[in-house]
């Protein structure tokens, strides 16, 4: 079956072009004009991705991203005309996977479709098994690349399939320091340049489902200059 795109978009024009454009390279592609429109054909015919624009009309695109994340873990790539840190951030932090900006290089979106497809299905190669990194009165904190799962006292705790790979990568290397070129290579792909902004907002929103404190990290923690570390507190 190939792969079911559902672009969320506004404007006719790039809406038709980017339909025509991937429908050329074998996608089966659905169409949405605003945030209704879209959470509508999302829950009726499921798609794989989503090419969501920020700037929907009336509405934002971000909202469509923060719904969509309450029930569903599937990849999420902004595709948007704005492109400063504010913007990009604030996109990443309402539950997108990546981003790109307008206009639209075909060759780089169908790369970071694929990108987005593999790491949703493609299970990490190695297995560091079972990894407790808390408990105390935080509640046990416990992380399974295998079951793929993440767990505090028992309770799961939903990770899209980018936060999975970050976490992986990190249990991976427990104790030891990551820079975010590391990452990016190993999370996102991305063999040569990448956007820091991906790996620093991921790990804002992974520390939000790991820490107690996220304002204080006590499990995933910066090493200024350097990078980031994931630790098992005792």
């Amino acid at each position: 079956m190939p792969t079911k795109i559902l672009i969320v978009e506004d404007d006719d024009r790039i809406r038709a072009a980017l339909s025509l454009a991937l429908q050329e390279e074998s996608y089966a592609v659905l169409e949405a004009r605003d945030v209704e429109e879209g959470l509508e054909v999302h829950r009726r015919e499921n798609p794989d991705v989503l090419l969501v624009d920020i700037m929907l009309g009336d509405s934002d695109g971000r909202d469509l991203i923060r719904e969509i994340r309450t029930s569903s873990q599937v990849p999420i790539i902004v595709v948007s005309a704005r492109g400063d840190t504010h913007d990009v951030v604030a996109g990443l932090e309402a539950g997108a996977d990546d981003y790109l900006t307008k206009p639209i290089v075909m060759k780089e979106l169908t790369a970071r479709i694929r990108a987005v497809r593999r790491r949703e299905s493609v299970g990490p190669t190695g297995d560091p098994g079972v990894t407790q990194l808390g408990g105390g009165n935080d509640g046990a904190l416990v992380f399974s690349a295998d079951g793929g799962w993440l767990r505090r006292a028992d309770v799961d705790i939903p990770l899209t399939a980018t936060e999975f790979r970050l976490l992986y990568q990190l249990v991976s290397h427990l104790g030891q320091v990551l820079s975010r070129e590391q990452l990016l290579q190993r999370v996102w792909g991305y063999e040569h340049v990448g956007d820091d902004r991906l790996v620093d907002v991921t790990v804002r929103r992974l520390r939000l489902k790991l820490e107690p404190d996220p304002s204080a990290p006590r499990y995933l923690v910066t090493v200024r200059g350097l990078g980031y570390r994931l630790q098992a507190p005792t």
